[in-house]
């Protein structure tokens, strides 16, 4: 596949972080699905009959990053975050609808710093940046196809050629990744197998469509958050999606003050769709263990694994993603491989954009200027860092949902403040530590003035230092 011929500037940028690594260098394979949860694994117990192995083998030869989140909870940013180690303002994606593609030579991709130092990158798989399928730069082998593409018979762009491929969208993904692997090669890889899976419409593979038949979904104990206290807006997206436009078009329609949560629907199908399209995925990275084995390259690659970013099931009596609280932003986060801990936890917060960074550094680059991301390699050995960030910058911009207002948010360990800069709704705190569940807003309760004044400068430091 043609590369791309970098401008002087994006040369002279790349130019500046390269170094030598000490051979041999390790095979790098980053898995992502879509819509996963933090929780929708099966070690973390918080879905009892969910069964996901190899998932759980990767955490438990390696390690669980069990606090980390997206910077943007929504595909297409969170994506061009993974890649490039940037936030969206200083990406330039922002939304899944416009102006979404990466700018190879300002805002270049860790595929494109690993292809030039000698890498073989491939790309398999949901893309969702731009308004094409086309071979991306960094790649130099490209399989994928156009925006959200389909649970079955996706029509797939093969290195620049289209064909129409039947089957089951996990498998079919997985069978290429291990075609990739088996190829011949001198050099280490890169594999970026980026799943379709678990966005809706929620569809598993036919042999799982029976799993877990006869079990309840937990009740999260956020169900009973009757939004009083919260924005109007949360309410506004109780309304039918009719009166949405209404709402965004100034006219005025009857909103109600709370929300009455009414009886919880434990046995939802199409949340129990949603965790019977995770197996397949799981069985498919089981395929990559085998082959790496069968190859006696498992133990010099580096497997990490992450979800793009979170997913409501009833918290609040919300699905998808999008807002500011833990559910949304939160994602899983496992690797294993040389040089990481087994059986360790991470406890610090970890963030999207901190990936690209450590592809860099497993690869034997330094991390450029222009990443915001910090390499995770330090924890995930095990080492304790002792200026690691205690604080981040949540941002979301209006998408698809027209009654979802621009979002700037700080987040920490305990605590977690939400402003709306475009003034059309009140901002939002919780205590975290005695509120997990972020069921009471103290942002407008005088006795808490103090800790909204903290956090407004938190939020307030957090975006100069993003450079938002």
């Amino acid at each position: 596949m043609k590369r791309l011929v970098f401008s002087m500037f994006a040369l002279a940028m790349m130019a500046s972080i390269y170094a030598k690594a000490a051979n041999p260098r390790p095979n790098i394979i980053f898995i992502l699905t879509d819509d996963h949860r933090y929780d929708a694994m099966g070690f973390t117990g918080s879905f009892p009959w969910l069964e996901t192995p190899n998932l759980d083998r990767i955490r438990n030869e390696g390690v669980h990053f069990q606090n980390a989140f997206t910077t943007h909870s929504l595909c297409a940013p969170s994506r061009a975050g993974f890649l490039t180690g940037m936030h969206s303002h200083k990406n330039g994606i922002s939304t899944n609808q416009h102006s979404r593609e990466l700018n190879p030579e300002t805002t270049p991709s860790f595929g494109q710093y690993l292809q030039d130092a000698g890498y073989r990158t491939g790309f398999i798989g949901k893309w969702h940046m731009g308004h094409d399928d086309s071979p991306r730069a960094g790649w130099d082998y490209w399989c994928s196809f156009y925006g959200q593409g389909r649970y079955d018979k996706n029509r797939l762009n093969i290195n620049g050629e289209h064909i129409t491929k039947t089957g089951y969208v996990s498998d079919v993904l997985s069978d290429y990744a291990v075609e990739f692997i088996e190829r011949d090669h001198d050099e280490p890889f890169l594999l970026y197998l980026s799943h379709k899976a678990v966005h809706g419409p929620f569809t598993p593979a036919e042999r799982h469509e029976d799993l877990y038949a006869g079990e309840a979904l937990p009740q999260p104990a956020s169900w009973d958050d009757d939004l009083a206290d919260k924005p109007e807006w949360q309410r506004h997206i109780k309304l039918p999606k009719a009166e949405h436009t209404r709402v965004r078009r100034k006219n005025p329609v009857p909103i109600p003050a709370t929300r009455d949560p009414g009886p919880f629907p434990a046995a939802n199908d199409n949340y129990f769709r949603y965790m019977r399209s995770i197996p397949a995925v799981d069985e498919g990275i089981g395929r990559i263990f085998q082959t790496l084995e069968k190859r006696g390259e498992l133990d010099n690659t580096i497997i990490a694994f992450a979800g793009d970013n979170g997913f409501f099931l009833n918290e609040h009596g919300m699905g998808d993603k999008r807002q500011a609280y833990n559910e949304s932003m939160r994602i899983p986060l496992i690797m294993r491989g040389p040089g990481i801990k087994a059986g360790g936890t991470v406890e610090e917060m970890v963030l999207n954009i901190d990936v690209a960074p450590t592809v860099l550094e497993l690869a034997g680059l330094n991390t450029p200027k222009t990443m915001q991301g910090r390499s995770l390699l330090p924890l995930a050995s095990g080492k304790t860092v002792q200026d690691w960030r205690t604080e981040f910058l949540y941002t979301y911009w209006r998408d698809l949902i027209v009654t979802i207002p621009r979002i700037t948010a700080v987040r920490t360990m305990d605590k977690m403040y939400a402003r709306y800069p475009d003034g059309d709704s009140i901002d939002e705190l919780y205590d975290l530590e005695k509120d997990p569940n972020e069921t009471r807003n103290l942002a407008q309760l005088p006795e808490h003035a103090p800790l909204l004044k903290a956090m407004r400068q938190k939020l307030n430091r957090a975006m100069d230092e993003a450079d938002y």
